[in-house]
């Protein structure tokens, strides 16, 4: 379970989350998205690097730009990287830093 990591890497609360794992493709995101815009508690997804940033501007879209997340990347691994902030901030970041290797999004959940 490669989301363990990720979600102590966070800083975002772990005492209750969901563990969602790749949101659908096409039919049936936008309903998750908007299931998701409402959960309270902590939200982790797996997502490919090649889909990351939409993923991002998706959630900012739903969830609200603002909202706090972690990205994390190749955990247990050499290049290990987990980068924190708002959706913007991270968005902002990924479009200058193209990421690689196994992503694991860490959303908060609904204040």
């Amino acid at each position: 379970t490669a989301f363990v990591p990720a979600l102590v890497n966070s800083g975002l609360p772990n005492e209750k989350f969901v563990f969602e794992g790749f949101l659908p493709h096409k039919k049936g995101r936008q309903s998750r998205l908007k299931v998701l815009s409402e959960e309270a508690r902590t939200m982790v997804l797996y997502e490919s690097t090649h889909r990351l940033l939409k993923t991002l501007k998706q959630l900012g879209e739903y969830l609200g730009s603002d909202r706090r997340v972690s990205v994390s990347r190749e955990l247990t691994k050499i290049h290990e990287e987990t980068v924190r902030g708002t959706i913007d901030e991270l968005i902002a970041y990924y479009d200058n830093h193209p990421s690689k290797g196994e992503i694991v999004i860490v959303i908060e959940g609904k204040r």
